[in-house]
């Protein structure tokens, strides 16, 4: 049986490995040729022509069999599944660090907590549970006082136990709260943002017309043992906020 060529990959040190590699391959699988192969090559001959340890290749190949877009077989091999979808979230790394810094800045307000039940569509996020608790909070512009964004967000009850609001009324981003202060041993925090048109409660706290543009956030951090312990949600004015990546290439 015939196997299928990735591209080739030029390595740039400052970012992971096995990102890399699993990006480039996963475009080389995307991008490949309705009569191309399906099966890859062995985990030993993709690292050789990444030029990665075989370790790495493995993480990488995880990453796209998470994503549907290979299926791995003992004894068998490594096969693209034919009918994987090409459309995909766009997925960018960061580090704890750089959320803590995007998320500080601003004067806080905090709306209110307590226990609430679990939303349908949060349910996922927290098996099990029907009721965790929820912070509510509004940031202003520390010149200005204008209202920027308002943020949900919806802990572990066992979690939300070792909060200390007042840490968030000064000002201190859940995330470092959770990490620096609730003793939470982050692993990952996923994002995804959209558009959206302003609610009459978004409308309502960030002085904005109904049905104004909002750039919708939603944010779940999960601990060492791949538990969601947050979801946030951040509603931001639309006239005040953009997103930006900046996406560095390796050196030639």
């Amino acid at each position: 049986m015939s196997v299928f060529a990735p591209d080739s990959l030029v390595l740039n040190r400052k970012l992971p490995l096995w990102y890399q590699v699993s990006q480039s391959l996963r475009a080389s699988i995307l991008g490949r040729a309705p009569d191309a192969p399906l099966r890859l090559p062995t985990e030993e001959g993709l690292a050789e022509h990444y030029g990665v340890s075989v370790l790495t290749m493995r993480q990488a190949l995880k990453e796209l069999e998470g994503e549907g877009l290979i299926s791995r077989h003992r004894r068998r091999g490594t096969f693209i599944e034919p009918g994987a979808r090409r459309e995909r979230t766009v997925r960018l790394l960061g580090s704890v660090d750089a959320i803590v810094a995007q998320q500080s800045g601003e004067e806080t307000t905090l709306l209110g907590h307590g226990p609430q039940p679990v939303p349908a569509e949060y349910a996922g996020h927290f098996p099990g549970l029907e009721e965790a608790t929820g912070f509510r909070r509004l940031r202003r512009d520390r010149e200005s006082g204008e209202p920027v964004n308002w943020a949900e967000n919806l802990l572990r009850p066992d979690v939300a136990a070792r909060i200390d609001p007042g840490l968030l009324e000064r000002g201190w981003p859940m995330t470092k709260v959770l990490r620096d202060a609730a003793g939470v041993r982050i692993s990952r925090i996923t994002d995804t943002l959209e558009a959206r048109l302003a609610d009459p409660e978004t409308s309502r706290l960030l002085q904005v017309p109904l049905l104004s543009p909002i750039l919708h956030y939603t944010g779940v951090t999960l601990d060492d043992r791949s538990r969601a312990v947050d979801v946030v949600r951040i509603h931001y004015r639309g006239d005040r906020f953009s997103f930006s990546v900046t996406v560095e290439a390796a050196p030639e």
